[in-house]
């Protein structure tokens, strides 16, 4: 049985560092909201809702937020906008805390071979670079970890992939190009079972044009892996380019209709103003934001602590 926790250092300054472009753009709008404004009216939580939903938060989540405010201020009468900033952190906080209070499992354990994470989403979300990272994290760790090149259908796929197992020293599993992807996951968990790997990361091909074939494909890999590991993939993890904004929303929507995805990671954070769908994803969809990218280096990818990621949002 493999379990063991992660990213047990995770760096707050990194953090800060990554979401500096959507804080500048958040205090900016906000602080436009309340010129010439003393107090919480209609007006300023109409303004507010507008800056929360023109900063990717989402529609859903934004009425939410201003609901709770507005409780806020009807119940405490007077509420100057110099406490805006403190209410608005506060609420979110605890609208994340709310929506999933259970911290995120840094284990991973299963009882007949490796754990096995398949990883989805479309190209160019930064999937094979999440792999790589994760697979690096893994590896400092003391871990034995094998990567799986089921991605078939795009030679540069498979080219990434090996690119970041030779540069990580992990082993990976790969076949021609337009091989059968449910093959090469069976190979790779056959090798990774004989050679007491701890985790196998398999990427999987990010298309979208045809759900119909996106399910068939994912259900056939995850049939042909529990072949060899009965109760795999132990966790589908949808990587979402946190830059594109509601697109994300988008892709979730599709990627949860079509798979039981059971975690999200979310790149490119640090490269937007659009960190605010954070916020959204995390709220809207009943599984757990696990990790964010916020930056290119090797170490840069997070577990979503969401208390660290708000009170990153919102320092000064």
């Amino acid at each position: 049985m493999a379990t063991f926790g992660i990213f047990s250092n995770e760096k707050k300054e990194t953090l800060d560092k990554g979401l500096e472009k959507t804080k500048e753009s958040v205090f900016k709008k906000l602080s436009r909201v309340v010129v010439g404004k003393s107090k919480v009216d209609d007006e300023v939580l109409d303004n507010l809702e507008e800056v929360l939903i023109s900063s990717d938060v989402g529609v859903n989540t934004t009425l939410k937020i201003i609901k709770r405010i507005e409780e806020r201020v009807s119940n405490e009468k007077y509420l100057g906008t110099s406490e805006l900033n403190i209410i608005l952190k506060e609420e979110i906080a605890s609208l994340l805390e709310e929506n999933n209070s259970e911290n995120i499992d840094l284990s991973f354990s299963s009882s007949n071979g490796p754990y096995v994470i398949m990883v989805v989403g479309v190209n160019g979300v930064g999937k094979t670079t999440t792999i790589g990272k994760l697979a690096h994290q893994f590896k400092q760790l003391g871990k034995n970890v094998y990567l799986g090149a089921a991605d078939t259908f795009r030679a540069a796929a498979v080219d990434q992939l090996t690119i970041w197992a030779d540069r990580v020293g992990v082993p990976i599993v790969k076949q021609g190009m337009g091989s059968d992807p449910a093959s090469v996951a069976f190979d790779t968990l056959t090798s990774a079972k004989a050679n007491n790997a701890d985790i196998v990361i398999i990427d999987t091909a990010g298309r979208l044009h045809n759900k119909v074939n996106l399910m068939n494909e994912l259900g056939k890999i995850k049939k042909v892996m529990q072949k060899v590991i009965s109760d795999a993939p132990h966790e589908i993890l949808l990587i979402l380019d946190g830059s594109t904004g509601q697109n994300a929303f988008e892709q979730a929507k599709q990627f949860t209709n079509v798979t039981d995805v059971t975690a999200l990671a979310l790149t490119k954070l640090d490269g937007t103003a659009k960190g605010g769908v954070a916020i959204g994803i995390s709220d809207q969809f009943k599984i757990p934001v696990k990790y964010i990218g916020i930056g290119e280096g090797i170490e840069d990818l997070q577990i979503f602590n969401k208390k660290e990621f708000v009170d990153s949002l919102f320092s000064k």
